[in-house]
């Protein structure tokens, strides 16, 4: 499906009820197409505003699709999380409404879920389906939720940098966006900060200082080391607004809302304390170094 007749005029939502239902073997398989017209009749329409416009979100999807056909689908992530979220203005409240993703999945964009998701045939499995909470799942797992909560939670302020580099790391996705503690925004770019370096680039390595780093979060005041900045909600609200002047190019990053930012000192009071918990964390698959 691309832009264009198929494509409704306004994103809209859809029941985890009503999606389920759709979600046969066949669909997940890719053999068999989504009900377009039983999911019109399911779906609510948002209101007519402008930021709820379904043809720039799709085409979107498009141009991800084609800028990453043939490469690991997996690479499109970083790419697409800060075009989406410069997109789909909306709050936080408006985010956790999870009947928005399944619109997208189901009925915007089914073809960029199974493109994006489909795992490899094999002899024992020569036709795969894709894992259904990439359709309907938690924020975290499902193709299109996760990607906006990734750009909101790495970004730094207007500054979606950050973002591209957590995307690149699909940890950042199966672990860390998972975990409380990266609601903390010095936590989030510190982290970014320490794969920016190359440090814990990989997976495993990732997966092990979120976790050391959730764990020591627990009894340990990050906020105090280096305080979160004050929210300015009346300059989220005005970019909210300002969607429909807002245009998201393909070649350069959007900006974000600037609702507050982390500074470099910031930063700097906590990478110490990382440090020292990414070099005793437990990273699965190596060996524990030898004390002397």
């Amino acid at each position: 499906m691309t832009a264009g007749s198929q494509t409704p005029y306004l994103l809209g939502l859809l029941s985890e009820r009503d999606a389920t239902r759709y979600l046969t073997t066949p669909v997940l398989q890719g053999v068999e197409r989504m009900p377009r017209l039983a999911l019109d009749k399911a779906c609510t329409p948002l209101d007519d505003e402008s930021r709820w416009e379904a043809g720039p979100v799709r085409e979107l999807i498009d141009e991800a699709m084609e800028r990453f056909d043939g490469e690991k689908t997996t690479q499109a992530d970083a790419w697409l999380a800060p075009r989406l979220h410069a997109m789909m203005r909306m709050n936080r409240r408006e985010a956790a409404d999870s009947r928005r993703w399944n619109f997208l999945a189901l009925r915007l964009a089914p073809d960029y879920v199974l493109w994006r998701n489909s795992p490899k045939a094999t002899k024992r499995n020569p036709v795969p389906q894709v894992n259904r909470a990439h359709f309907v799942g938690p924020y975290h797992k499902q193709t299109f939720s996760r990607l906006w909560w990734a750009a909101e939670l790495f970004r730094n302020g207007p500054d979606y940098g950050p973002v591209e580099v957590a995307c690149g790391n699909q940890e950042s996705f199966n672990t860390v966006l998972r975990l409380e503690i990266i609601y903390h925004q010095a936590t989030a770019q510190t982290m970014i900060k320490l794969m920016q370096e190359g440090a814990v680039r990989k997976g495993r390595p990732l997966n092990g200082l979120a976790k050391a780093i959730n764990s020591a979060g627990s009894t340990l005041l990050f906020d105090v080391l280096a305080p979160d900045p004050p929210w300015d909600g009346r300059a989220h609200d005005m970019w909210v607004k300002d969607a429909a002047s807002a245009f998201v190019q393909y070649d350069a990053l959007p900006e974000g809302p600037d609702d507050g930012s982390v500074t470099d000192r910031d930063v700097d009071a906590l990478l110490p304390l990382f440090r020292e918990l990414f070099a005793t964390a437990d990273i699965r698959g190596e060996k524990p170094a030898e004390s002397e």
